[in-house]
């Protein structure tokens, strides 16, 4: 990763929920017209972003004090849970995502969780071989409700 570039909690005191928003909204752009059903980030606003870092455990990639990356962690009774992992288009391939997941992984166990699960959509093979790079391995496929078919890869991670 580049030396500029810093992975950190997001703080307790975090008020550029618009930025944040824009990011993910610009890093998930690509799965319009390709994913079926369409991305959740159509329905994530500020306020539910909000509600999300308040319920989920928040990071950020930071470059020149600007928000090039994030990645929320949600604890579960045996895992945590990671979703929208998000790095600006112009700076995916520089290995931010590896250290947004690495952040991740740190906190999972550091909280005495042996495992980290994400889920990928079926359409998305480039995004699950990125993961299984990165140590995941699907664990099984499911459809979101009302469709007759996988919609999503669920993979799973175990931790050292």
């Amino acid at each position: 990763m580049s030396a500029d570039i810093t992975v950190t909690s997001l703080p307790a005191d975090f008020e550029r929920w618009d930025e944040l928003l824009t990011l993910i909204m610009r890093a998930f752009a690509y799965m319009d017209g390709v994913i079926d059903p369409p991305s959740s980030a159509h329905r994530l606003t500020v306020d539910g972003l909000r509600e999300k870092a308040g319920k989920e455990t928040g990071f950020l990639a930071m470059q020149d004090g600007k928000i090039v990356g994030c990645i929320f962690a949600a604890e579960h009774a045996q895992h945590f849970y990671v979703g929208k992992l998000a790095v600006e288009p112009g700076l995916q391939g520089r290995k931010i995502g590896r250290e947004l997941m690495s952040a991740a992984e740190t906190l999972a166990c550091a909280a005495g969780k042996p495992v980290l699960e994400l889920q990928a959509r079926v359409e998305l093979t480039g995004n699950q071989t990125a993961f299984s790079r990165l140590g995941f391995v699907e664990t099984e496929r499911t459809a979101h409700p009302g469709y007759d078919r996988p919609t999503s890869v669920t993979m799973r991670k175990a931790l050292s």
